[in-house]
């Protein structure tokens, strides 16, 4: 019976005797054992706590015989808690009774007097079935949440240069452990891509990745998301349901932009982590986890510190180990790749006949800032490939947003500090543009031979 011992039952029966001998016996078959004489008193014993199975007798003092009294209270306590485990006790059962039992929604019933042996093989049965629903509750969520993620779109890892390559080299090293990583950079670098990458290559690979985006998660769902809610807690809670917390068990929970939650929601996700133990709300019951975490923020926590707004103690929890992640400007290198990579993946959705973009188009897109990294060049990239009339991408087939980085990579210098360096830089990039890099075209439009220009381009890095 060791299954009994990690038990909690709630003994309800107005015979003192019967409620004290009971509690004697089952103490030493369950963790912990309530007892209770006046059924008045369920609806508060069930609001402050939660009990895995309940024994309620069908007969209390004005009802000896009928029990209707039991039936009532079966049904008071199913309406509290659609779950629990109900097992009726009554001197008068016979078959008719138990049937009408089944159908109020009792797990099963016991006749008094009992024989021990019984009474445990039905209460072992009974908390097997509610570990079993439990776990049927967490498998839904799971399910739910795997298929949300799966309609995402997920694409690999693509990158050649040393930055990338840095980044390989500690999801190595930190995968197989199960230290807490915290991922920074840019809005757009791939951050829930890394955290995939650690989880696929980590012990828990077999087990389910969660995510949470928790800057669209507002403080008033906070806990309901993450450690999830019984029915009723609040409003709109109509059904228990597990938070991701329980979802992720035993495989990977990742917090993105974990920047965005205030001081208080941070004080609960520090203790949830200290301590290992979520609390459903509406619940006072404490659930043990055993998660992988991986957070990501594309806010500078530190700065966040120093201002009073970020928890120090909940950075150490977080972040033992940190993966910087490169801006796309920081690796040109690794853009003719992902370009390659992405009109493949959007002319094979769109059923276009576009093989790769020209050299004059890859040379503009090196150039260009990229202020939503690799996630503004892959939508830049479906856009081009659903607009465009051609079988190899065009410069005209973009639309690329001035930022001040790229206007002083191109020479766009303010009008009040030009000198002849600067002009003759500007229209060498124009005449390029124009003639979308063609060497031999630009330098005719510029009345210079194609050795002059080449001299030209050494000189201004372009």
């Amino acid at each position: 019976m060791n299954d009994l011992k990690a038990g909690t039952l709630l003994i309800v029966d107005d015979n003192l005797d019967l409620l004290n001998a009971a509690k004697i016996f089952l103490k030493r078959h369950f963790k912990r054992v309530d007892i209770e004489s006046n059924p008045n008193l369920l609806p508060t014993l069930l609001q402050n706590d939660s009990y895995d199975i309940i024994l309620l007798d069908m007969n209390f003092t004005r009802d000896v015989s009928t029990g209707q009294e039991g039936y009532h209270w079966l049904n008071k306590i199913l309406e509290i808690d659609p779950s629990a485990i109900v097992i009726l006790i009554t001197a008068y059962g016979d078959v008719n009774t138990a049937v009408k039992a089944i159908k109020h929604g009792a797990t099963d019933f016991v006749l008094k007097p009992w024989e021990n042996d019984k009474l445990l093989a039905t209460l072992n049965a009974s908390l097997k079935l509610k570990s079993a629903s439990e776990k049927v509750t967490q498998l839904q969520s799971q399910q739910k949440q795997l298929n949300a993620d799966i309609d995402r779109r997920f694409r690999d890892i693509i990158g050649k240069s040393d930055a990338i390559q840095h980044v390989f080299d500690t999801i190595k090293r930190v995968a197989r452990t199960d230290a807490n990583v915290l991922i920074t950079g840019e809005n757009g670098t791939g951050k829930e891509l890394i955290a995939r990458a650690i989880h696929r290559n980590s012990l828990r690979d077999d087990a389910v990745f969660v995510t949470v985006d928790l800057g669209a998660v507002t403080d008033s769902l906070f806990e309901s998301e993450l450690f999830g809610h019984k029915k009723g807690a609040f409003t709109d809670a109509k059904e228990d349901r597990a938070g991701r917390f329980e979802v992720a068990q035993n495989g990977t929970l990742f917090l993105d932009e974990i920047g965005n939650i205030s001081l208080p929601q941070q004080a609960k996700l520090l203790t949830a982590l200290q301590n290992r133990k979520i609390t459903r709300v509406g619940s006072n019951k404490a659930i043990d986890i055993d998660i992988r975490l991986i957070s990501a923020t594309n806010m500078s926590i530190n700065e966040m510190i120093n201002e009073g707004k970020f928890r120090q103690d909940l950075l150490y929890r977080i972040n033992t180990i940190e993966i910087k992640l490169p801006a796309l400007r920081e690796r040109p290198e690794d853009i003719p790749l992902l370009v390659e990579h992405y009109i493949k993946f959007y002319s094979k959705k769109y059923n276009k006949e576009i093989h790769k973009a020209s050299d004059a188009t890859l040379a503009r897109m090196i150039r260009y800032d990229w202020p939503g990294n690799i996630r503004e060049l892959q939508h830049s990239i479906e856009r081009a490939v659903i607009m465009s009339n051609h079988n190899i991408l065009q410069p005209e087939d973009f639309f690329f947003q001035s930022t001040q980085h790229e206007d002083r990579k191109n020479g766009n210098v303010n009008l009040d500090h030009l000198n002849i360096e600067d002009v003759e830089k500007i229209l060498i990039r124009k005449a390029l543009d124009k003639n979308f890099g063609n060497i031999t075209q630009a330098a005719q439009e510029l009345g210079l031979t194609r050795s002059s220009l080449y001299r030209r381009l050494e000189k201004y890095g372009l």
